[in-house]
């Protein structure tokens, strides 16, 4: 009997001992709820954590800077390339054959020399000889002529005495055939005195015009043919480039363009010298490699001035166009490789639109607008990674008026 109340009152001391644990559990947790008119911690931290996802994504945003560009009235300016050449390029050959006997210190590689400058002279004994006797053959056909003459007035003397009435029956009566023969004897003598003369002359080699020598081939004592090379010789009145255009620069120059008040700035990018020109002409025709037609353009007295313009070089032609209304002018930056321009819209959505320069002009270009708008956001500097519909925040490029530095401000 003992024992089994023993053994009751251990088992209500430890269940007692278990509630009691319950209890203060519940007491414990219940000190840490928070009052029900505060939220709860959780709630504010999970607030916390949205707002700044918010900031992040709003700065995850690609940057991007943009020009506000509007139309406008800008001139064209048309930029080519070519070759300054001389007008004349003369393979200068000889008139007559003989020994070279005597060479002038002006005909060297790279002297300039003058219209009429004596550089050579060939022995000319041998046409000398020539000469003297076609004065001779001359003197002698004259006087052949004079007694045909005499004798046909002869002749008809004596047939108005014989009392002979009307014209003879042949013309040799009158010595008429005679007298033409030696009329045509005369004129071919004095042909033939002055080809030799001519040929006299050609034994001084003369500069046939103003210019530079740019090759000689004649020496001292040789013997040259008729038809033997002399030199080259290239002309310094003027200088002539040829710039290929292609058919949108064609459509930048105004009708009035092609004549010689139409002004250009030649330039050698290699020295920045720079020379005033003209357009001269143009080519009525297509270029079968290029598939281009060109303007000639002319540069007047290249080697009178400091800057010396040579043949031979290559240069830049700046040619001032016509007027081109309503359309935009933007970096060249702006436009991409694949030739398009990126617009950003009111909503901050990127756009590409395709677009070819009208024209070139120091740094930048202009084309037609590729959207409607008084003001559009256009990306100055176009990233390869661009997306359409992806949307960016941009910000204004902004010029001082002074050109100095670039800067960008956070577009509204």
């Amino acid at each position: 009997m003992k024992n089994t109340f023993k053994k009751h009152s251990t088992t209500f001391v430890v269940t007692l001992l278990a509630a009691g644990s319950i209890f203060a559990v519940i007491a414990y947790n219940g000190s840490q709820m928070p009052p029900r008119d505060e939220p709860a911690a959780s709630t504010q931290k999970t607030v916390t954590e949205t707002q700044e996802t918010t900031e992040q994504v709003e700065e995850v945003l690609t940057k991007v800077t943009v020009q506000e560009t509007q139309l406008g009235t800008y001139k064209a300016k048309i930029v080519g390339f070519g070759e300054a050449t001389s007008r004349y390029e003369l393979d200068y050959t000889s008139e007559i054959s003989g020994r070279v006997e005597w060479l002038s210190d002006l005909f060297q590689v790279g002297t300039q020399v003058s219209k009429g400058d004596l550089l050579a002279r060939i022995d000319d004994s041998t046409y000398q000889q020539l000469v003297s006797e076609a004065e001779s053959n001359l003197a002698t056909a004259e006087l052949e002529l004079f007694e045909e003459q005499r004798e046909g007035e002869q002749a008809r003397s004596e047939w108005n005495r014989s009392g002979l009435k009307g014209e003879p029956d042949s013309p040799l009566v009158f010595r008429e055939p005679q007298l033409a023969s030696a009329q045509a004897s005369v004129e071919n003598a004095r042909k033939s005195l002055v080809s030799a003369k001519n040929d006299l002359a050609y034994a001084e080699i003369r500069a046939p015009f103003d210019g530079v020598i740019t090759e000689r081939t004649l020496q001292l004592g040789a013997h040259i043919s008729e038809g033997g090379s002399i030199g080259m010789l290239y002309s310094t009145d003027l200088i002539e480039i040829e710039v290929p255009l292609s058919n949108q620069q064609w459509t930048n120059l105004p009708p009035e363009a092609i004549s010689e008040s139409w002004t250009a700035t030649i330039s050698d990018g290699s020295s920045g010298k720079q020379w005033p020109a003209v357009i001269k002409r143009e080519h009525l025709y297509v270029d079968k490699t290029t598939r281009q037609r060109s303007v000639v353009l002319i540069v007047d007295k290249p080697l009178a001035t400091e800057n010396k313009l040579f043949p031979g070089t290559f240069v830049k032609a700046n040619i001032d166009g016509k007027e081109r209304e309503n359309i935009w002018q933007l970096p060249a930056s702006a436009l991409s490789q694949q030739g398009e321009v990126w617009v950003v819209d009111a909503q901050g959505l990127l756009n590409k639109y395709a677009a070819t320069a009208l024209f070139e002009r120091d740094d930048y270009i202009y084309i037609n607008p590729v959207v409607d708008g008084e003001t559009v956001q256009v990306i100055v500097r176009p990233l390869s990674n661009f997306q359409v519909g992806m949307k960016v925040s941009p910000q204004v490029l902004l010029s001082e008026e002074t050109g100095s530095e670039e800067m960008t401000k956070e577009a509204l």
